[in-house]
């Protein structure tokens, strides 16, 4: 299958870009690693007159302190995000993630930026990010603003950026000590996208109990879902297989899954609290004393 004609712009910084994109309006896009978009250009589901390539742009790369958290280049590639040294020393629940996206071709070429803007529900990143409370920068021709995981996927392959806006940095907490995260999925055999999966982030204290939990299950909804009963049951207790099963237990509570041609909703369901406790059991194994 072929895409439809097109015209093809390389952007040199993101100014130009952004200058390209009021430009072209709708009928431009944003080229990064494109494994979300040439794919819907060939199956004719989106047909832009223009390319607008970031791939040129630079600075959009690369893994670096700033302060107390990791900040993440929107164009760095899988590969390069699971391997980086400061993600595997302070973030191995990311590490995990990036390691299991697609195959190794879709590693070595996808962007992490691109599979956050893209918000494809069955991507592994939107999970594991909101897992580890991150927070998005994006940026317009008036200024850059930050935008908070919790409040940026909104729907179906729908963020909370504007349409004049660009994806820059990926900022991600560093957790404090005595905090371990993990990452968990059931890929579709075929695809590998995932069917349901989970991620976590747990604070324990000397004592063994649960001072803090984030744990957020993809698969069950239009987006990553924080699994508020999951993180309430954890909270407080000593951090042992019983109390890890029962708050894994409630990891679908008030979701709302699809069946599909693969999984059923009930299905679905028990795999969530399956991957949650396997997330959470590996975060807690994790825990850096």
């Amino acid at each position: 299958m072929f895409p439809a004609s097109f015209a093809y712009v390389a952007a040199r910084s993101v100014e130009e870009a952004l200058e390209l994109m009021v430009k072209h309006g709708e009928e431009g896009k944003l080229l990064a690693g494109g494994h979300s978009l040439i794919p819907a250009m060939k199956l004719r589901l989106q047909s832009p007159r223009t390319l607008i390539d970031l791939g040129t742009v630079p600075g959009l790369r690369g893994v670096r302190v700033d302060g107390d958290h990791l900040v993440i280049g929107a164009l760095t590639v899988h590969t390069d995000v699971a391997s980086s040294e400061l993600v595997r020393k302070h973030l191995l629940g990311l590490a995990d993630a990036t390691s299991v996206i697609g195959d190794i071709q879709v590693r070595n070429r996808g962007t992490i930026g691109g599979s956050v803007a893209h918000a494809d529900p069955a991507a592994d990143l939107p999970v594991i990010l909101t897992a580890l409370n991150a927070s998005f920068t994006v940026q317009s021709l008036s200024g850059s603003r930050s935008i908070a995981v919790d409040d940026f996927f909104t729907d179906f392959f729908t963020t909370a950026m504007n349409s004049d806006e660009i994806l820059t940095e990926i900022h991600v907490p560093i957790p404090a000590t005595g905090t371990g995260s993990a990452y968990a999925k059931l890929p579709h055999p075929a695809s590998g996208y995932v069917v349901v999966s989970a991620g976590a982030l747990i604070a324990r204290q000397a004592s063994g109990s649960c001072t803090a939990a984030r744990v957020a299950i993809g698969g069950l909804g239009t987006g990553p879902l924080r699994a508020v009963a999951t993180e309430l049951e954890l909270q407080g207790k000593p951090l042992t297989p019983q109390i890890i099963a029962a708050a894994a237990a409630k990891a679908a509570e008030e979701t709302e899954p699809v069946e599909d041609s693969y999984a059923g909703v009930e299905y679905k369901c028990h795999v969530a609290t399956v991957y949650a406790r396997k997330a959470i059991e590996a975060a807690v194994e994790r825990v850096k004393s």
